[in-house]
């Protein structure tokens, strides 16, 4: 199984099916437009537009479980993002990343990456928050924030996690090693 085998829900509710995307290098991130980590929205839209013509796609999720900090509808989410930061790459709808609603998608995320930590001083807010929805979210690997990125290679594969305390130059950087890689049949 990999990310192709998953369909997910355009902002107009149609079914997207993930296999759109093969032989492109994917991250695919949970959002939120009210959140600390909200100007990640500039650093994204520029590695967006930097590689977009070498294969890479970002994928938006926005996601209003994390402190209800992605309200509005999906066009007012859009709109916002677009008007804000500028977007360009897609955006799906408002989805959950956890509990009984959380998408397929999701589920396999977690099931095949796991937490490394929080780093930095904004690693230690997210963890009191993320310590406030999981006692135990240290031993797994439910997504714990907005902006949690995973890294997908042409083949599908996922090849990498990033919380949202990553530094965006080191998501940068395995996302550009990731674009230098042929897919392989």
């Amino acid at each position: 199984m990999n990310v192709y085998d998953f369909t997910v829900k355009a902002k107009d509710g149609s079914e997207v099916s993930l296999s759109d995307y093969k032989g492109k290098v994917l991250l695919i991130v949970n959002t939120a437009t009210r959140c600390g980590f909200t100007p990640q929205y500039k650093e994204l839209q520029d590695l967006y537009s930097a590689h977009r013509n070498d294969g890479f796609e970002i994928l938006d999720f926005p996601c209003n479980q994390f402190a209800e900090q992605a309200p509005g509808t999906d066009e007012e989410i859009g709109a916002f993002c677009t008007m804000k930061y500028g977007t360009t790459f897609p955006q799906f709808a408002k989805i959950e990343v956890f509990g009984e609603n959380q998408i397929p998608l999701y589920k396999w995320l977690e099931e095949n990456s796991k937490f490394e930590g929080f780093s930095g001083f904004m690693g230690k807010i997210v963890a009191l928050a993320a310590k406030s929805n999981d006692k135990d979210y240290k031993n797994n690997s439910k997504v714990k924030w907005n902006f949690t990125k995973f890294l997908i290679d042409r083949n599908g594969n996922l090849v990498a996690r990033f919380e949202p305390t990553v530094k965006m130059k080191d998501v940068i950087k395995k996302v550009e090693e990731v674009l230098k890689q042929s897919p392989t049949e």
